[in-house]
């Protein structure tokens, strides 16, 4: 489906599970901001369907660097806002919500929910948050700066080229904006949250220092650090994904279901 957007149309794919919906699966795709679509997690969300019985719509955000920020967030927020309102009929699924996405798309999901709250006074419509390995401080956390070359799907010279496409010209003190770093947001009135990361992902200090600040905040918030993992992990065919994965299909069952 379509979403009529600022910047033009917003592609939504929508998944249902085999059985009636018990919910909605809000899901942001991940690609460093300048890769990935919507419709590219099909297997993987259709698997979470039938796991959670959550129906999911995938956004298709506009992905830098020929739309920087704030475009991806913009058609988040925007996509949310219509799904929230629209997408329990066009789903036929109950209006309980969760969000959730992988490693940008983490970071748009948390910079959606600070939206939702700070913009449109909405802070209990969402039930949960799925946060895979995501980036929180666009300035770099000691992780983020200290892994050097090591390229193990990113290292820092990566993850500088996609900070880059996605904040170009942006100065330093600018990315400490909570817009542009949730990291350095309040952050009360967030839903419960699952921040799942492996060893090996130069990003782990962004979920486990986000995850400390979300509790710090006064919310519930779940630590799942997997030995050995890369960034992205959970999408590979192994016994350590399955593991992951299983994990955050309880996290959404035991919060929106």
């Amino acid at each position: 489906m379509e979403i009529a957007g600022r910047g033009g149309p917003i592609k939504v794919r929508l998944i249902r599970p085999d059985r009636q919906p018990t919910g909605i699966y809000l899901h942001i795709h991940g690609g460093g901001w300048t890769l990935g679509a919507h419709d590219m997690q099909d297997v993987a969300l259709k698997q979470l369907a039938n796991e959670t019985g959550l129906a999911a719509a995938s956004i298709g955000y506009r992905l830098a660097p020929e739309n920087p920020y704030p475009a991806g967030p913009d058609d988040c927020e925007h996509a949310v806002l219509h799904l929230l309102e629209h997408g329990p009929a066009l789903l036929d699924a109950p209006a309980r919500f969760a969000i959730g996405g992988e490693s940008a798309g983490a970071h748009l999901s948390v910079v959606t929910l600070l939206r939702l709250r700070d913009r449109h006074g909405i802070t209990n419509r969402i039930a949960a948050a799925n946060l895979a390995y995501g980036a929180y401080d666009m300035t770099g956390t000691p992780s983020q700066m200290l892994w050097g070359d090591r390229n193990l799907v990113l290292s820092t010279p990566i993850v500088l080229w996609f900070g880059n496409n996605f904040l170009p010209g942006t100065a330093l003190e600018q990315r400490r904006d909570p817009d542009i770093s949730p990291l350095y947001a309040r952050l009360h009135d967030m839903p419960p949250a699952l921040f799942t990361v492996g060893t090996m992902d130069c990003l782990i200090d962004d979920s486990l220092f986000m995850a400390e600040r979300w509790r710090a905040a006064g919310n519930r918030a779940e630590v799942a650090v997997y030995p050995e993992g890369v960034h992205g992990f959970n999408a590979y065919p192994t016994g350590l994904a399955r593991k992951a994965n299983a994990r955050q299909f309880e996290f959404l069952r035991s919060t929106v279901t």
